[in-house]
């Protein structure tokens, strides 16, 4: 038997700033690493490696001043973001060849900046 406990979490102002900051860095990763991908299947390149791709998103891109940014948050967020993305990828393929159940996927998409679950926390910390 399984047991599972629900928590909610009340974060004051700053970690709200804190935990948006985090999910902007990890949402950026993931639409490069994506871009990336997208760009070298259209121009005829083989697939990204990881190691290439975590070399090309995040540790180069923190040294450009336009992603300095990213060196603000745990590396840790990142490399999961790049994690998502090869989860995303492995279960698209896998759809596309049957070996996975159920329907067919999409191939992954760029996040959004705004999502409905996003909006409704806060509508929710503003009704507070």
């Amino acid at each position: 038997m399984q047991l599972r406990y629900n928590y909610r979490l009340y974060p004051d102002a700053v970690q709200r700033e804190a935990l948006a900051r985090v999910f902007g860095c990890a949402r950026v990763v993931f639409n490069d690493g994506l871009r990336a991908r997208r760009q070298a299947r259209a121009n005829g390149e083989g697939y990204v490696s990881d190691g290439e791709l975590s070399k090309q998103v995040i540790t180069q891109a923190k040294t450009t001043p336009e992603r300095a940014w990213l060196g603000e948050v745990s590396s840790v967020v990142l490399q999961q973001a790049l994690a998502d993305l090869n989860v995303a990828y492995r279960n698209f393929f896998a759809s596309i060849v049957g070996k996975r159940k159920g329907r067919k996927l999409a191939p992954p998409r760029f996040r959004s900046r705004k999502t409905s679950q996003e909006l409704e926390c806060q509508a929710a910390a503003s009704v507070r």
